[in-house]
């Protein structure tokens, strides 16, 4: 299978063959097999079914060393960082651990060294990031930046990315184009807004 080139910001769009395999595959529970054959990460795959609304069919029994590992997990990661490590869905872990009787510290408080990297980081890298790298949840992240008062740094959008979003508008859907300029899809959606850009109506017969 030929691999989809690498973009200059880093993601690449799904080639036909890669969405094949994930549409053939995922709903079966081969997350994990689709990511190492098209050398993606394994949370990409994920979102890339759950933007597609691909879901899998297969119910996975939790097996002894998963749950030994959730465990083990639960009160310093994030559920995020549990569910890309386990390969299950945040939903699951969260299920799981209340199955099993296991929950979070409410509020653990915040160590001066986490707030001066939530700091440092908050500007430039998503929030799913800093969550991971500091084991905490992504609405955890999120509160303490607003007490803070620390916010993003716009990313302007080049002159390039606004040629292919006007380019790629009338035939393809917001997510698609996210995709492929390797923007979120919200932020695509609120420039397609801005630019006033509208789909093209199919001639009427007569």
């Amino acid at each position: 299978m030929q691999k989809a080139k690498v973009k200059k910001s880093g993601r690449r769009p799904w080639s036909e063959d890669e969405i094949k395999l994930l549409k053939r595959l995922f709903p079966c529970g081969g997350a994990r097999e689709i990511a190492k054959q098209i050398g993606r990460p394994l949370t990409a795959v994920k979102q890339k079914a759950y933007s597609m609304g691909i879901r899998t069919k297969v119910h996975r029994l939790w097996s002894f060393e998963e749950t030994r590992l959730l465990t083990r997990l639960y009160q310093h990661e994030s559920i995020r960082s549990i569910a890309d490590q386990l390969g299950r869905s945040e939903q699951a872990v969260i299920h799981r651990a209340h199955r099993i009787g296991i929950s979070k510290k409410r509020n653990p408080l915040w160590l001066n060294q986490e707030v001066t990297l939530l700091k440092k980081m908050y500007p430039d890298n998503t929030k799913r990031d800093i969550a991971n790298e500091l084991g905490r949840t992504i609405w955890a992240v999120t509160k303490k930046a607003s007490q803070l008062g620390i916010g993003k740094k716009p990313r302007l959008w080049s002159k390039r990315e606004l040629n292919l979003l006007k380019k790629l508008y009338p035939s393809r859907t917001a997510q698609e184009i996210a995709d492929q300029i390797g923007r979120p899809v919200q932020a695509t959606r609120w420039r397609i807004h801005k630019l006033g850009l509208k789909k093209r109506q199919p001639a009427k017969k007569n």
